[in-house]
């Protein structure tokens, strides 16, 4: 599409910041107004707009597109979107260690993945069972019910974001790090993509799947981003 503004600003509308093209007051797909309840996320935004071309590139505006995730689809189908959220209560990517017979990398995981763990067990008061090898095992129906209600009290904003960062890690538990602000992407971006790594380590770079890992790494800081500015 073609760039048709000149001038992109932010206006604040009731309690909400609304970006404007030219003056005119933006809309999502939706046809809701692009309006967010931050000052610097409106101006991050902006800024989105701001910096294109001649050509507007949707790929190159990852804010704009959470934000219109959040007005559009968030706003009208909550509880499925929180229900896809929590769900990774019972099947976090964190859980599930190798077979018995890989004990270097079920050690490997354990010293990475084990403090996380102690994180979310102590800030939460709740368990997890741990999963060797390919099986499903339930987790216990406490920590089920306490994570998915930390989920459901969030914003619609920062339920945006954590659908994001949920898809692109596998892992309610990183992904609540961020929430709660005792974690970064720089810390956590590893220990989602610790077997990927590993198998790097043990047999060297498959260049096409590292740049597949790069992209997903742009869109997981693009989400962290976001849910940090969505509640300044």
């Amino acid at each position: 599409m073609k760039r048709f503004y000149k001038d992109v600003s932010v206006s604040p509308v009731g309690d909400a910041f609304a970006i404007l093209l030219d003056g005119r007051p933006m809309k999502t797909p939706q046809r809701n107004a692009l309006a967010v309840p931050v000052s610097a996320l409106a101006d991050a935004i902006a800024a989105e707009w701001a910096a294109q071309g001649d050509n507007i590139i949707p790929a190159s505006m990852p804010l704009t597109a959470l934000a219109q995730g959040a007005l559009d689809q968030v706003d009208n189908e909550r509880d499925r979107i929180v229900g896809r959220i929590a769900a990774f209560a019972d099947s976090d990517m964190l859980y599930y260690r190798a077979d018995e017979g890989q004990q270097a990398l079920i050690d490997h995981q354990a010293k990475h993945w084990d403090p996380l763990l102690d994180w979310a067990r102590q800030h939460y008061d709740v368990g997890f069972n741990l999963v060797y090898g390919i099986r499903y095992e339930a987790q216990p129906q406490e920590t089920i019910e306490r994570l998915a209600a930390t989920v459901e009290a969030q914003d619609d904003f920062t339920v945006a974001a954590m659908l994001s960062l949920v898809g692109l890690s596998g892992s309610l538990i990183a992904t609540l790090g961020l929430v709660e602000q005792t974690h970064d992407t720089e810390t956590l971006w590893p220990l989602v993509n610790l077997e990927e790594l590993w198998q790097e380590q043990q047999w060297g770079r498959d260049d096409q799947a590292f740049a597949a890992r790069e992209i997903k790494r742009a869109e997981f800081e693009a989400a962290a981003r976001f849910l940090d500015l969505a509640r300044r």
